[in-house]
């Protein structure tokens, strides 16, 4: 995390989705059960903010992102979003269309690792927010929807033709993306969407254990990692192993290596300092 914190104290209120940190673990809710966490102009932009500044708060390790009720976001909400966006102009369009790239941005250039926790449909947006997290813990009533062609626009929006041919391959990608099909948990699952499918009744108790499991280990090794994954998707293999090789370099200095050492020859559990 940023030691580096200017004179704008952190947001104490978020107003278009329930934001709590316990224990390091930071949980993102969306609050609109009645329309399925459909996401408004004032939801992504409170996202964006959010993300960009999780990283300076210190008081976060592991962030996760849920919905309240029977489904995980079925993307932009069609009143509010979709028939507002029929009445503005083009460079108000591409003001829009940019901020919700920006979400998807800060969530890959940010160096806390991010969960889903899906149940019920992650459609439109909603897909594309699972798709941009660390991991995706599915209930086994979770639904994927990348269903932007069904509404008249280009299968590809907010990075999802870049990410989601690098997690399902192009084939099923291309097959995702363009024809806008509803795939079920188990669907999910075998194309390589899904870190852990369970049950619906166990949902939370997993989530939770993957969130306690990285709130409590390597901060450092876990946010290097996530970074290399992202940085070494555009680069030649040279480069990314020069990069892997400086990347460790550092590590190897970092508190934290020194301690797996310790508590090795101690034979005891190594306490993580995240530095």
């Amino acid at each position: 995390m940023s030691p580096f914190k200017g004179s704008v104290p952190n947001t104490t209120e978020w107003k278009h989705f329930r934001f709590e940190v316990e224990d390091d673990i930071a949980t993102i809710t969306f609050t609109r059960p009645d329309k399925l966490n459909a996401l408004t102009f004032e939801g992504y932009a409170d996202l964006r903010d959010l993300i960009h500044e999780l990283p300076h708060r210190g008081d976060t390790r592991v962030l996760v992102i849920r919905g309240e009720g029977r489904a995980f976001s079925s993307g932009g909400d069609v009143n509010e979003i979709i028939g507002e966006l029929l009445k503005m102009a083009p460079h108000q369009l591409l003001d829009f269309t940019r901020m919700t790239g920006e979400v998807v941005k800060e969530m890959r250039d940010c160096p806390v690792p991010i969960i889903a926790v899906i149940q019920g449909i992650a459609a439109g947006a909603g897909s594309v927010l699972a798709l941009a997290s660390d991991f995706r813990v599915l209930g086994a009533s979770a639904r994927f929807a990348f269903l932007f062609t069904k509404v008249g626009l280009a299968g590809a929006d907010m990075g999802s033709a870049y990410l989601l041919p690098r997690i399902v391959g192009l084939g099923n990608a291309t097959k995702l993306l363009m024809l806008g099909d509803t795939i079920d948990a188990e669907t999910a699952n075998r194309l390589g969407l899904a870190s852990e499918l369970v049950e619906d009744d166990k949902l939370e108790e997993t989530a939770m254990a993957l969130a306690r499991r990285l709130a409590t280990g390597p901060a450092f090794a876990y946010a290097q990692t996530k970074a290399l994954i992202s940085r070494e998707l555009d680069m030649p293999l040279s480069g990314a192993v020069e990069l892997e090789a400086m990347t460790q370099a550092l590590l190897m200095n970092s508190e934290d290596y020194a301690e797996f050492h310790a508590a090795f020859n101690a034979k005891r559990t190594p306490l993580w300092r995240g530095r």
